[in-house]
């Protein structure tokens, strides 16, 4: 496939490695101050995008609008997701959108739902949240660390929201904490706990590098090809 880079920063190099190993070709580049309407796309099959929540939307636009299928790996941007949905419907479209496009935090996800929903029938035990990532990233709480805990309260009773505090700064017992920090060269770190005063259960996901984030995103590019709508990496992992 020819593979169009969107944000060409750490993320973007990482992707485009992982895309020659495997076969691909890097048709554009596209780093800060490109106007995507001003090149050519003509030998493009599919558009990877890693940039920034303000810039994110713009992007996912003009590829719709233009047919080029489009991978996305921005967060902080979802308040606008139905919108976003709707006109990848209207232009029949093709798009994957992903808070973390690693395969192992996509498994993660799954194994915290599941813990969740065995948690539910051991009320004693209190649910938090921790996520680090470096100090670079934009948004805070990151999307990974809302997805996980998104997946908790759908399957805990005791919760109905999450609150982006400190443990012991939730303003009610049915508010889950996750905390948010943020370290020097921390690619991103993950951990769901539940205690009581007898013991402590934790499941934590770490992310060595930024390779597991650039895999997916060209598995999911992979993926794609030939189809039209709007998927998850659930779909591309059949999970």
């Amino acid at each position: 496939m020819n593979i169009a880079l969107i944000g060409y920063g750490k993320m973007g190099k990482a992707i485009e490695d992982i895309a020659l190993e495997r076969g691909h070709t890097i048709s554009l580049k596209i780093d800060k101050g490109d106007v995507l309407a001003s090149l050519d796309w003509s030998n493009t099959d599919v558009a990877i995008e890693f940039t920034a929540p303000e810039v994110a939307v713009g992007n996912i636009e003009f590829c719709l609008k233009n047919a080029i299928p489009i991978i996305v790996g921005t967060t902080g941007w979802y308040e606008r997701f139905d919108s976003v949905k709707s006109l990848c419907e209207e232009k029949t479209g093709a798009m994957i959108t992903a808070t973390n496009f690693s395969l192992g935090v996509n498994l993660f996800f799954a194994l915290n739902e599941k813990l969740a929903a065995m948690m539910n029938n051991h009320k004693d035990y209190e649910a938090s949240m921790v996520e680090i990532h470096h100090t670079e990233k934009l948004d805070a709480p990151s999307g990974t660390g809302i997805s996980l805990a998104e997946g908790l309260i759908k399957n805990h009773d005791s919760y109905n929201k999450w609150e982006n505090v400190k443990k012991g700064e939730n303003s009610s017992d049915s508010a889950l904490v996750l905390e948010s920090l943020r370290e020097p060269n921390v690619p991103g770190t993950h951990k769901v706990s539940f205690e009581n005063e007898i013991d402590s259960i934790e499941i934590t996901h770490t992310a060595k590098s930024r390779k597991g984030f650039a895999l997916g995103s060209v598995i999911a590019a992979e993926w794609l090809k030939g189809k039209n709508g709007v998927y998850t990496m659930r779909d591309v992992l059949d999970i």
